[in-house]
């Protein structure tokens, strides 16, 4: 559910969330992206899909503890509802997304307006830029993880 600049005003209140979009997929270097903003707070979630026989593909996101993120792999799962994309040609439907997302403790959620304005000063949106580069070093990481196990 992508939501009107006037209804993340309304809901949200002012800030760079006004102008990003809800959902962007791009590929880096091979591997498909994807940022995804959460409908109900606002912040960002990042992921990366693996091709079946990927070290990765069919991991819980526990199961990947040395795979650094922002704030740690929070997401591991089959291509399914949002978290899920159009694959290129020659590229598998069958992808698995692991992921992250922007809403821990120092991550400002533009859906956090009930705190005081002093509060909300003490933390760090995490805006599309931010999140893209992080999904781009989780996909260094899956690609790297790829070349160790081949």
């Amino acid at each position: 559910m992508e939501l009107s600049g006037e209804e993340r005003l309304a809901r949200w209140g002012p800030g760079p969330w006004l102008e990003e979009p809800a959902r962007i997929e791009w590929r880096f270097e091979g591997t498909p992206c994807l940022m995804f903003r959460n409908p109900l707070m606002g912040h960002w979630c990042g992921y990366v899909g693996v091709a079946p026989g990927h070290p990765w593909h069919g991991q819980s996101y526990d199961e990947l503890g040395d795979v650094e993120a922002h704030g740690g792999i929070t997401y591991a799962q089959a291509c399914g509802g949002e978290i899920c994309h159009a694959p290129e040609a020659g590229e598998p439907e069958d992808i698995w997304w692991v992921g992250f997302d922007c809403a821990h403790w120092g991550d400002l959620s533009p859906g956090m307006r009930g705190h005081d304005a002093g509060y909300r000063e003490l933390l760090t949106y995490r805006d599309r830029h931010y999140v893209a580069a992080a999904v781009e070093g989780l996909a260094r990481q899956a690609a790297d993880a790829q070349a160790q196990a081949d």
